[in-house]
């Protein structure tokens, strides 16, 4: 049986339909900043970001995630003003021209309530909505999608905080008491999406188990979206130090995300990842 058969109620969105289970859904990443870890500055400034958001779609991508804040280890937050600066301008521009769903990758409030007015759709907090008392409660009143992922620490700290009993439990009790305080402030369940963090406070051996275990995460009963493009484990087995050169290594692990139940991949690479998909699914989803 298929790892993603589930009960799990299906998203519509514009025009389009998330039916959980039935194919994996590709999250294109259109970073707008000068310091993301794999393209950072590449798509610094609206001319060149609306260029690659029409290469993603192109592509093939299901939904585009923009980013105005780079979560890489280290990084240094943006000002609220900084960060509206950089994504609003981009989903307005991207919403005159196709209804692809569109994703606000951010951890303020006032940033979603500003991507959603834009034409955005979807709010994608990798602090599980931790970093910002105000998110569930407007993330409630928008009455839009929700991604919840696990974190600890900031970008600044998370890498220095990689100790747990079990992981993958860890990461599944995080999940749920943060599904759980998102239901209590209002938001449909139904719409309420996990992730859980690849490479975000997690070691090397850390993220390959999770990769292995995803099933377990099922039990919540949520979309499962992974992110692990281009990330440095994956640079780690290769001994490839250039992120753009993981593609290959991204789509072996993309493939065990499937294997493991995951309903979204966010990528960066989503002409090869959707060729990917299409063969993983057909040996997976039966």
């Amino acid at each position: 049986m298929s790892p993603t058969v589930s009960p799990l109620l299906p998203w519509t969105i514009r025009s389009r339909s998330f039916d959980w289970g039935d194919r994996t859904y590709l999250m294109g990443v259109l970073n707008v900043t000068p310091d993301s870890f794999s393209d950072g500055g590449l798509f610094n400034s609206l001319e060149t970001a609306i260029v690659h958001a029409r290469t993603l779609v192109a592509a093939g991508a299901d939904i585009l995630d923009v980013g105005g804040q780079s979560t890489r280890p280290n990084a240094v937050e943006v000002s609220l003003d900084e960060e509206l600066h950089r994504v609003v301008p981009i989903i307005e521009q991207i919403r005159q021209e196709t209804d692809i769903p569109l994703s606000i990758d951010t951890t303020r409030a006032a940033v979603a309530q500003a991507a959603i007015a834009a034409g955005a759709d979807i709010v994608n907090d990798i602090s599980g909505a931790t970093y910002d008392a105000d998110m569930l409660p407007a993330v409630a009143a928008l009455n839009v999608p929700l991604i919840l992922m696990h974190l600890r620490g900031t970008p600044q700290t998370m890498q220095q905080l990689t100790e747990y009993g079990d992981v993958v439990e860890d990461i599944r009790a995080f999940l749920n008491a943060r599904l759980e305080a998102a239901i209590a402030c209002g938001v449909d369940r139904a719409s309420i999406a996990i992730d859980p963090g690849i490479g975000f406070a997690k070691t090397y051996q850390q993220n390959l188990e999770i990769l292995r275990r995803l099933p377990e995460l099922r039990s919540l009963t949520c979309p499962l979206l992974v992110g692990a493009s281009r990330k440095s484990f994956i640079g780690h087995i290769l001994n490839q130090p250039s992120p753009k050169e993981r593609v290959w290594g991204t789509a072996a692990a993309c493939s065990a995300a499937i294997a493991g139940g995951a309903d979204i991949l966010r990528v960066h690479d989503v002409r090869e990842l959707k060729d990917v998909c299409q063969v993983a699914d057909a040996i997976f989803r039966f």
